[in-house]
């Protein structure tokens, strides 16, 4: 529906004098950017707008600001959390390395201090690894690496670098047995350093406990003596330390002194082991081959037997 001429609003709602008083105004404005242009009379003017204007801008960007600002601090959060995990990460990866650094250094020394020990005693030895460790009260015997693949047999001596460890009591082909010196049922020949005087060094169950039942009273054993194998028996060669005298007291009856002794060997402690050999022996990956037998050459007559003669044959035969 078309709008009649009065329904429509005036350019300017006054008139003639509206449109006067926008033109005064325009020539004001004019005069003043002319006036501020040629003599800067208005720079004070701008300067003090600019700063009533200042909060009001402050106030406006606010919200900018704040939204800003939380994402500023969320994103450092998160590139913070990532990053302490990296470095936690990191931390137990050279923790776990340095660990692994330091077993390895353990490793090596006792391996260094094994090859001393082969070296100072004169010994043929085999280097052979713990697998596995039975140390209950009843039986103390560990399972190591060699068998007789490896020229292993029953009955041979075992020592660590600081002593006597024990003996072969089972040879599987690639894995054996070990009867420690602290099992009940083991029993060593020793002898006394000081003294000379020799004896039996049983077993007691206990890993770190030797027992020398027996000593007659004027053998004078004493606390602090060293004991060594005595060679007796075959299988220990002799002067292998065994162990130190803890104690000594009388038996039960008051007839024979009971001597305690602590083990030179790191019984519960070693990780590998020294298998020693006979100097008769030779030690190969698999054993000493056993060459055939080979009888006289063919070619070569065999002479035949010579029968013994009767016995008048021979004394006629005398008599001629």
């Amino acid at each position: 529906m078309p709008l009649s001429s009065s329904d429509r609003a005036p350019l300017f709602a006054e008139g003639a004098a509206g449109t006067l008083k926008l033109a005064v105004y325009l020539l004001l404005a004019s005069l003043a950017m002319i006036a501020d242009y040629r003599g800067h009379y208005l720079a004070r003017v701008r300067e003090l707008a600019g700063t009533l204007a200042g909060p009001i801008y402050w106030v406006a960007s606010a919200p900018v600001r704040l939204v800003r600002a939380g994402y500023g601090a969320a994103s450092d959060r998160s590139e913070l959390r990532d990053e302490n995990q990296a470095l936690r990460e990191r931390l137990m990866l050279a923790e776990a390395r340095l660990s692994r650094l330091a077993a390895v250094q353990d490793e090596n020394g006792r391996l260094r201090e094994l090859l001393d020990a082969r070296t100072k005693l004169g010994l043929k030895a085999q280097l052979g690894e713990l697998i596995d460790v039975d140390l209950d009260p009843f039986r103390h015997r560990l399972l190591i690496d060699l068998g007789t693949e490896d020229g292993l047999r029953e009955g041979q001596a075992v020592m660590d670098a600081h002593g006597v460890l024990g003996q072969v009591l089972e040879v599987g082909p690639e894995r054996s047995v070990l009867v420690l010196i602290t099992d009940a049922s083991h029993a060593l020949p020793v002898r006394v350093v000081r003294t000379g005087l020799r004896t039996i060094a049983y077993g007691s169950g206990d890993i770190g406990t030797l027992k020398l039942p027996h000593i007659p009273f004027r053998a004078d054993v004493r606390p602090g003596d060293a004991l060594v194998t005595s060679g007796i028996g075959g299988h220990f060669p002799a002067g292998l330390p065994v162990g130190v005298v803890r104690e000594v007291t009388p038996d039960d009856v008051a007839t024979f002194a009971l001597a305690v002794a602590t083990p030179a060997a790191g019984l519960a402690r070693s990780g590998e082991v020294l298998v020693l050999h006979d100097e008769r022996e030779r030690i190969s990956g698999g054993g000493a081959d056993v060459g055939e037998l080979v009888g006289p050459p063919e070619e070569l007559p065999v002479a035949a037997p010579v029968l013994p003669r009767a016995r008048g044959e021979h004394a006629r035969g005398a008599q001629r």
